[in-house]
């Protein structure tokens, strides 16, 4: 088979495709494959995505430059998997702050969490199984892309503050993000963590936002924002210790 027949019948599925999808499409010998797949990464004619995922650089592209959105390469990485966090408030508008990384949420188990890939850093986060939950699909150049939805990446970021700038910006994204309060307060029953229940009860309060959330009945307090120093007023209704700068949260009001 030619390389030009090769790489047209490869594309009509798209821009990226995996070893397990170009044996599929051409039944080429497994061995002969994988070596027209090394020759061809030689050329500058298609580019691998860690190990068995591809994409194929156009003719105007070159090799080493050419890249796809960061969310596509980020699909590649790992599976299952969501583009959550600090990413998916930046994709939804709902955060000012461009962050210095793509996050992923994977079950999967993988050796390094850090990634650079055309010099773009990756953060892979493991989760349990029942928090994998609330994540749509959207097109991002014409690759269908898995991201957390509004909610669930609100759920995600008070779950897991030091993954998206600190509570301030999920407290900036509650105040500004048109957010279903019905599916906020399930998701956070779902995820099964305390601590989002108080911190999003809290938020909700300050921020004047009715919903239905369930009093925690405990003696401990947690941190507002795990990531900032233990130091502020208590708040015993939430149990939480208030350790943001009251100018910090002034500005939200």
């Amino acid at each position: 088979m030619r390389i030009y027949e090769f790489l047209s019948r490869i594309a009509k599925q798209g821009e990226t495709f995996t070893f397990e999808d170009a044996y599929r499409i051409t039944h080429i010998d497994r061995v002969y494959l994988r070596k027209l797949l090394y020759r061809l990464e030689r050329k500058g004619a298609v580019e691998r995505i860690g190990r068995g995922n591809y994409i194929i650089i156009p003719l105007h592209g070159e090799k080493g430059k050419y890249t796809l959105h960061e969310f596509v390469i980020g699909s590649l990485i790992v599976k299952p998997y969501a583009i959550a966090y600090w990413s998916a408030l930046h994709h939804y508008g709902l955060t000012e702050q461009i962050p210095g990384m793509v996050y992923i949420q994977t079950t999967s188990w993988k050796e390094k969490q850090l990634i650079e890939i055309f010099g773009v850093k990756y953060r892979i986060v493991r989760i349990k199984e029942e928090k994998m939950f609330g994540v749509r699909k959207e097109w991002i150049e014409e690759t269908q892309v898995c991201i957390s939805d509004k909610e669930k990446t609100i759920i995600d970021c008070l779950d897991k503050p030091h993954y998206c700038g600190g509570v301030v910006e999920v407290a900036k994204a509650l105040r500004n993000g048109n957010l279903d309060m019905s599916r906020l307060s399930t998701y956070a029953l779902q995820i099964g963590n305390s601590g989002v229940i108080r911190r999003l009860g809290y938020l909700c309060d300050y921020l004047n936002h009715d919903i239905v959330l369930p009093r925690i009945k405990t003696r401990n307090y947690l941190l507002l924002d795990p990531s900032m120093p233990r130091k502020g007023e208590k708040n015993a209704k939430w149990r939480l210790i208030i350790n943001l700068d009251k100018d910090i949260l002034g500005e939200l009001e």
